[in-house]
């Protein structure tokens, strides 16, 4: 028997094959979020210098691989071993090796959601396409999440591929089909777009971003347009609570924009693996069932 034979005949195979899988992912997933916006920027810093026709400055050229990981305090690279999903964290004590000084509890609970949510998307869908296309979307949806709450950007070297993807697995089709999937992507970036203007006419102020209209239009690509009324539902009712908390808990400015990407990106995740039970409970309790 092969590990793929494995992996489709064993439900406790898969899933635990994919927990680890996320644990990696998540560890790469890090680098994404903290290394996305700094590359945005120093793209942005270069091509403001061109436009004013300032010479060129010499900076260090990020990227994904590049340079290789280490400690933002003392620049002591991190290896192997301590780079290791949770673990590592957990025998660091959250501490660089060479300096000690704090690590981030980001890093493993980032690593932690990854496997979670992988896992969750195993169970409920099983070996197949679906996973594939689950795990894509949860992975991409985490990373765009938390580069929104830091940044309050969703860049568009990850929407706009998600998009895409989406468009181009409904030819499978993976969860819907190609006219859905047209139909999901105009409606979820229209809805949004009238949205933002609407609300900008009555307040003179711009209540969202333009990340958001394309989020929203990649999971209408995915999951079609009939989901984009739950999704819309369910980011409003979390962000419009969590918001309130903010103010009334916290003293959260109320001028201080709060990002709506990551409901965006929770609502389009929950829509996805447990779109029908939410529905199915809508219906009873609201007796329409």
């Amino acid at each position: 028997m092969t590990l793929l034979d494995g992996l489709r005949d064993s439900p406790a195979l898969l899933l635990a094959c994919t927990v680890v899988l996320g644990l990696l992912v998540g560890s790469f997933l890090n680098v994404v979020i903290l290394r996305v916006p700094r590359m945005l920027e120093q793209s942005w810093r270069r091509e403001a210098r061109e436009i004013l026709e300032l010479a060129p400055v010499s900076e260090e050229r990020i990227s994904l691989v590049r340079p290789a990981s280490r400690c933002p305090s003392c620049s002591a690279p991190i290896r192997p071993w301590q780079n290791v999903p949770i673990i590592s964290w957990m025998l660091l004590r959250g501490r660089c090796a060479a300096c000690r000084a704090p690590i981030s509890v980001q890093y493993p609970l980032v690593e932690a959601a990854s496997g979670v949510l992988a896992g969750l998307c195993a169970w409920h869908f099983g070996w197949g396409p679906q996973l594939a296309a689950a795990l894509i979307i949860t992975w991409m949806l985490l990373a765009l999440a938390l580069i929104d709450l830091h940044t309050q950007l969703l860049p568009d070297d990850l929407t706009l591929p998600l998009l895409w993807l989406g468009l181009a697995a409904s030819l499978v089709p993976v969860f819907v089909a190609p006219e859905t999937a047209i139909i999901g992507a105009m409606a979820g970036y229209l809805s949004l777009w009238a949205v933002f203007h609407l609300f900008r006419l009555v307040t003179g102020k711009e209540g969202m971003g333009y990340g958001d209209f394309k989020l929203l239009a990649a999971l209408g690509a995915w999951l079609g347009w009939q989901a984009l009324p739950m999704v819309i539902l369910l980011s409003s009712l979390v962000g419009a609570t969590i918001g309130i908390g903010l103010v009334v808990f916290r003293r959260h400015d109320r001028q201080v924009p709060i990002p709506f990407g990551p409901y965006l990106a929770a609502a389009g995740w929950l829509a996805m693996v447990y779109g029908q039970q939410i529905q199915s409970a809508y219906f009873r309790v609201s007796g329409l069932g």
